[in-house]
């Protein structure tokens, strides 16, 4: 199994920038789909946004377009987030995750595709 862990997060005043990194172990060498997700206590898990290593196509979220960024390392174990102009709604365990073969705009935002997550990193926006 992949095996998936989140760093980098922390609490920032609105407006500010983190950047979260997933580092990825245990995995084979074909393509996946790699996604950040988050969610707040009481609420659903919700995609961020999502890239596939075989073609590096992304996908976002509607509200963070313009402001997040998802990239992955030269060495594509590392999966990252660069999230600017941050806002208090952006508060929430962001989780990275993990899917083999496919990605789509579809099923990429959503959390039931994947099989594999880390166990999240919390961001807090204060404003």
């Amino acid at each position: 199994q992949v095996h998936l862990m989140e760093s980098g997060g922390g609490s920032v005043q609105a407006g500010g920038s983190l950047k979260l990194s997933c580092v990825a172990s245990e995995y084979k060498d074909i393509p996946y789909c790699m996604g950040w997700f988050r969610q707040v206590p009481g609420e659903e898990r919700e995609a961020v946004a999502a890239l596939h290593t075989g073609d590096s196509t992304t996908y976002y979220a509607d509200s963070v377009k313009g402001r997040f960024t998802i990239s992955q390392g030269n060495a594509k174990i590392t999966l990252y987030l660069q999230m600017n102009n941050l806002k208090p709604e952006d508060t929430a365990m962001y989780y990275c995750a993990a899917d083999p073969w496919t990605c789509d705009g579809l099923s990429s935002l959503q959390a039931r595709k994947y099989d594999f997550w880390g166990p999240g990193t919390q961001v807090t926006v204060s404003s």
